[in-house]
């Protein structure tokens, strides 16, 4: 049987730490992806947060951020207490933060059992999600099991890692059934190229690897201390100062000289001890301008535009106007497949197909005194 879970033991790590540079220029170093509105009312990490609520109470979320972006992510979520907002003195990729997780969690409860989640995904289907993410903390809760949330492919995306999983397992005995489908993983597949990932999708044996974990404090630390000695060694000198103002002194020292791997590398291909949970609800990692397209509602020749937008024979553009002041109609002729981009104090126009090339603008306007105000 199912006992009701003690939601106390149940947490959630949103890592909030990159730059979202590809969706320059409304996205910036202070203001990144994570922070802005670009669907809906409120920002990703504002709906992140939101998602996970009727799982886990406000206290136990906490958001890894960097520092710069701290007092940013404080504002965005007024009621979360400030201590749950930790700010990394330098990006050390993700092995680094799920460290960090680990220590701030373990230090309020070693019998923890933790999500880790990153903060600028859309995920439409909710209800779905809570149900998969329930039933992965169920699973976590019961024994040395790492989940990873796949998400069941909907095209052969050459963006994203894939999972090959094996067979569905039963439940733990004496459990009643999950209604979310768990598999043994078998392989961490990087990203494909374009044939190869048709053929992950067509064997239906393949996830996209979504970057959402499920581990218990014990599994996490332990897992560590297997495949990374020394992360894990961090992990439990952190964990000595969390919860307290020494946290900020250690990192700050600490920080710099931590080995920068992801997760992905640096555990989930060495485990053996590893899950998959089938992800059946609607999910896009929004990379870049062009995947925002996919929900957006077009015009009659294939525009997207928020804003005030007029042309004659333009077709299949993105258009969006994130200024707060001094809104003006923006008026294309003739242009097709292309991104326009109009902010306060800049201007982006480029082709859909070089929108990748948008991180090495952000890299050329920071080489450049000039520009340097804008990234």
């Amino acid at each position: 049987m199912k006992t009701k879970p003690n939601l106390n033991d149940r947490f959630v790590i949103i890592m909030a730490g990159g730059k979202g540079e590809r969706f320059w220029p409304v996205s910036r170093e202070k203001t990144p992806k994570q922070l802005i509105t670009l669907l809906g009312g409120k920002s990703f990490l504002q709906q992140a947060v939101e998602r996970v609520l009727p799982l886990v109470p406000l206290k136990n979320i906490f958001i890894i951020t960097n520092a710069v972006q701290a007092d940013a992510v404080r504002k965005q979520l007024p009621k979360l207490p400030k201590g749950n907002v930790i700010g990394e003195p330098i990006g050390r990729d993700t092995c680094a933060a799920v460290a960090l997780g680990a220590a701030v969690v373990g230090q309020r409860s070693t019998k923890a059992v933790m999500a880790v989640l990153p903060a600028d995904h859309v995920i439409p289907e909710e209800k779905k999600f809570q149900q998969v993410l329930g039933d992965a903390f169920d699973l976590a809760s019961r024994g040395q099991v790492i989940v990873t949330i796949g998400i069941k492919p909907t095209e052969p995306a050459t963006g994203y890692g894939y999972i090959r999983t094996g067979n569905a397992l039963p439940p733990p005995a004496g459990v009643k059934p999950y209604k979310t489908t768990f598999f043994k993983a078998e392989q961490f597949v990087e990203k494909p190229s374009y044939e190869r990932a048709a053929d992950y999708v067509n064997s239906g044996k393949y996830r996209w690897n979504a970057g959402m974990f499920v581990w218990s404090f014990v599994t996490i630390t332990q897992g560590l201390e297997k495949h990374q000695p020394e992360m894990a060694a961090a992990c439990q000198r952190w964990f000595k100062a969390a919860g307290t103002p020494k946290l900020e002194k250690v990192l700050a020292k600490e920080y710099p000289e931590i080995k920068k791997i992801s997760i992905d590398f640096a555990l989930m291909e060495h485990a053996q001890n590893v899950v998959v949970a089938d992800g059946s609800f609607d999910w896009d990692d929004l990379g870049s301008w062009n995947a925002l397209a996919r929900h957006l509602k077009p015009d009659a020749e294939g525009n997207c535009a928020v804003g005030d937008f007029i042309h004659v024979d333009a077709a299949r553009n993105i258009i969006f106007d994130a200024r707060t002041k001094n809104r003006t109609p923006i008026a294309v002729v003739g242009l097709s497949d292309s991104i326009l981009v109009q902010t306060d104090d800049a201007t982006l126009l480029a082709h859909k197909s070089q929108s990748q090339k948008i991180k090495d603008l952000v890299k050329k306007l920071a080489e450049d005194k000039k520009y340097k105000k804008l990234i």
